[in-house]
């Protein structure tokens, strides 16, 4: 082998990585989060948890990302320990995919069968179709599934690279007794271990064993222990990404560890003790990429069949190798590794904001409680929702800025934008809450009472505005337009009531029936009310512009306004939310 066969070797492993890279982000767009967020949702079975865990790999076709983003949500509390070691079983299994594709490459024969399933016969074809789907159309879509066939062909051409770069090792003495060394168990453990984590792909260094396999010189003997290793090595990328978690973090990412360790001894120990016993012959004969593939699949799913009831046990030796002790408590906050699968950042973005949302809702209903008979708690509790507010603002704001920084789609480039806004309106509600609570401090201070008419008046305007954040929340969390087309005339009505029941207050005071300090009061409490429904005005519009890419807020609300939809909503919510006559004869609310 000489130099310029080594530059190709290193060459087609370079095309290798970039074309997994190229494939893994068009499948990670392409599933844009979804699959993660069912990883997320639904891990409390054990066998779904591995289920999930191999599809999500095999989709993404990267055991390590699965691992990483494992250990992320067991940082962030979002998923448990015991509920991470099934995923990562799964994931194992999931990561065996890209053996069986690269596979392929060992294929021979001149049937019409074999000629279809050659790479270089069919990954020219997808290279092209991915090329005009990449330059061609503009939906995020097709060029997703345009990265996908470039990637694949890339990959599929690297792994051809290399197998031709070494097919002058089948005759090199030095290279047989280089492979002699390997089939010591232990130095191909570590061999394989070593490769793996240098590379940091276990799909990658596969690939590299199944291409040497064409050389004719690796024996089942010598592959089986690297195999084994690349499966630990493996674990090298979750290791990294633990550094600075939680501590249950951490032993997500060493029972990672420990589960490949113990698989690859349990292994070796019944392989070898058969071989001992039976000398089996398989041991010194040549294998191919197609019996790698079948070797690292049969492996992995033992393996987990084997270890899957002992997961408990499994998390008992982990919690004795990162003991129990004082932890920091920290904000629950996105994940940094989340920001490798954009998509699902956003997802996870949205949910948060979604609680921001729940904090609103919260704070309006203990801030009407204590405007009713003021309460030092309850003060006291919306002022730290108030406070817990501008933290998810300015930790969510952080987080999106660097999300905004990652290669978006179109689509996930836009629910940023309108994140940013929506969760400055969702601070502000929680800021007007707590207005509402000095309100009621001065009111207490001041010994201000209402009266009977002031509280019935202004009963309907807070009903109207429960209503309101309501709807919003409820148009948010589903990221339902339809009732989020309902905020906007609701805003319209209360925009009305607070100019009704401010003219009815002053002609009170000029009646001599209302003292000022009764009318400041008064006055605050419906502008801070009025101010609440515009922020889920806002957020409303923020929805619909989000389903609708040419949604323009500023041009397009006026021109609802005037639609007949429009028209009968403030209908029914005037007549919903209409105000008694005043004893001057006012009519309701003159809406």
């Amino acid at each position: 082998m000489n130099i310029f066969q080594i530059f190709q070797m290193f060459g087609g492993l370079a095309m290798f990585l970039y074309g997994m890279n190229v494939m893994g982000d068009g499948l990670k767009r392409l599933g844009g989060g979804k699959l993660e967020v069912i990883l997320e949702k639904l891990t409390s079975n054990k066998l779904m948890g591995v289920l999930l865990g191999a599809v999500v790999t095999a989709v993404i076709q990267s055991s390590g990302a699965t691992t990483v983003m494992v250990v992320g949500f067991v940082n962030s509390g979002i998923m448990k320990l015991t509920q991470s070691l099934s995923v990562m079983m799964g994931a194992n299994i999931g990561t065996t995919v890209t053996a069986w594709i690269l596979s392929l490459s060992g294929v021979h024969g001149d049937s019409l069968l074999a000629n279809i399933v050659k790479p270089e016969n069919f990954t020219p074809i997808l290279a092209m179709i991915g090329i005009i789907l990449l330059m061609a159309t503009k939906s995020d879509k097709n060029k997703n599934i345009g990265n996908i066939l470039v990637g694949f062909a890339v990959l599929m051409f690297g792994m051809t690279t290399m197998s031709s770069s070494v097919a002058d090792l089948g005759d090199s003495p030095a290279f047989a007794h280089l492979l002699l060394m390997f089939s010591n168990p232990v130095l191909g453990l570590i061999a394989g271990a070593i490769l793996t984590a240098v590379i940091q792909s276990s799909s990658a260094s596969v690939g590299v064993l199944q291409a040497l396999s064409a050389t004719g010189q690796i024996t089942f003997g010598t592959a089986m222990p690297i195999l084994l290793g690349q499966n630990i090595g493996a674990s090298i990328t979750a290791l990294i990404s633990c550094i600075g978690t939680s501590k249950n973090a951490k032993r997500a990412a060493v029972a990672n560890l420990y589960i490949k360790i113990i698989s690859a001894i349990l292994f070796l120990i019944v392989f070898y003790s058969l071989n001992a016993l039976l000398k089996l012959t398989i041991m010194d004969s040549s294998i191919n990429a197609l019996n790698i593939a079948i070797i690292h699949t049969l492996f992995n799913v033992i393996s987990t069949l084997v270890l899957l009831p002992f997961t408990g046990l499994i998390e008992k030796l982990v919690r004795l190798t990162i003991k129990e002790g004082a932890e920091k408590s920290s904000f629950p906050i996105l994940e940094e590794r989340f920001l490798q699968t954009p998509s699902f950042a956003v997802e996870q973005c949205m949910a948060l904001a979604t609680s921001m949302a729940y904090i609103v809702k919260d704070s309006f209903t203990l801030a009407q409680e204590c405007v009713a008979k003021y309460s030092e708690k309850i003060d006291k509790l919306v002022i730290e929702n108030e406070n817990m507010a501008d933290e998810y603002e300015d930790a969510l704001g952080a987080y999106l800025i660097k999300l905004s920084a990652q290669d978006l789609s179109k689509s996930d480039s836009q629910k940023v934008s309108i994140l940013l806004h929506a969760i400055s309106d969702f601070e502000k509600m929680t800021d007007y809450t707590s207005d509402l609570v000095f309100t009621a401090r001065e009111k207490m201070n001041k010994d201000v009472h209402f009266s009977d008419k002031a509280r019935q008046e202004i009963t309907i305007m807070v009903s109207a505005v429960s209503e309101i954040i309501d709807l919003t929340i409820n148009a948010f969390s589903n990221d339902d337009v339809q009732i989020a087309n309902k905020v906007e005339p609701l805003e319209e009505i209360i925009d009305r009531l607070r100019n009704e029941l401010k003219n009815r207050h002053i002609r009170r005071m000029k009646e001599g029936r209302c003292s000022v300090n009764q009318g400041f009061v008064f006055t605050d409490y419906i502008t801070s009310l009025e101010k609440i429904s515009d922020h889920c005005a806002n957020v409303a519009a923020a929805i619909i512009e989000m389903n609708d890419e040419n949604y323009d807020v500023h041009n397009i609300m006026s021109l609802r306004r005037d639609r007949d939809e429009y028209k009968e909503l403030c209908v029914e919510f005037s007549k919903k939310y209409a105000l008694p006559f005043s004893a001057s004869g006012d009519a309701e609310a003159n809406v």
